[in-house]
């Protein structure tokens, strides 16, 4: 088995469910007391959402870098980032790695070109949602991506900092979600990238009438399937 690193606290809350998921699956097919081997440097959030909001962007990637080769040094064979946001960086973090980084977006892609999808909603933080990075990754798999409108941007967002970030689930915040999901639908969403690891806290499959990735879970699955393969095939 290899050793999955974690890049966490981004935010914690959802990085237990990346530990929680990724344990599961290793038990489910490996059997017995087998659990993962991982490794995982947790960063204090309130240092790096203070980059983001100022847009020290090159700053923030300098501490994506550190921590990543700090995993790889510790004996980590492959490096997730625990967040979709700071996929923004991503290229950079793999150029200063010699391990593969698995992304996120690819392989969230993945799973929507299996399903036959081109056309998805993308829900995230407001740097996720319009920024480049992830629309781009997506695209490059022949996918194309529309977000809410401004306000609705705006509301998602907060909810993610202000709410599931803290560990807060409100009833009205998740009717609020269910709406904006029905006005991508009548947009032509196919599906639905539930695009910050938080938001699988507060929205789940059997709140939608069309396919919802949970960015969380596909991105701890394929951890798994790497660490359990034999040879290094997801570079």
């Amino acid at each position: 088995m290899k050793t999955i690193g974690l890049i966490g606290g981004l935010s914690w809350e959802s990085t237990t469910d990346y530990y929680r998921y990724i344990n599961t699956l290793v038990k489910e097919k490996m059997g017995g007391l087998h659990s993962a081997k991982c490794l995982l440097y947790s960063f204090d959030f309130e240092e790096i959402v203070a980059l983001q909001k100022a847009g020290h962007w090159e700053k923030a990637t300098e501490l994506m870098i550190n921590a990543a080769k700090t995993l790889e040094a510790g004996g980590a064979d492959v490096v997730l980032i625990c967040t979709n946001t700071m996929h923004k960086m991503a290229k950079e973090v793999q150029a200063s790695l010699s391990i593969p980084l698995l992304h996120i977006a690819e392989v969230t892609g993945n799973k929507a070109k299996e399903a036959g999808l081109k056309k998805v909603g993308l829900l995230g933080t407001m740097f996720t949602m319009e920024h480049a990075f992830y629309k781009e990754a997506l695209l490059d798999q022949g996918i194309e991506t529309i977000v809410p409108e401004k306000e609705d941007r705006e509301s998602v967002h907060h909810i993610i900092f202000d709410e599931l970030c803290k560990g807060i689930i409100l009833p009205e915040s998740k009717k609020t979600y269910m709406r904006i999901i029905e006005e991508l639908i009548d947009q032509g969403a196919e599906g639905v990238i539930l695009g910050c690891t938080e938001i699988p806290l507060l929205i789940k499959q059997e709140d939608s009438s069309i396919p919802l990735f949970d960015t969380t879970f596909l991105h701890a699955k394929a951890a798994v399937s790497f660490a359990l393969t034999k040879e290094l095939t997801l570079r």
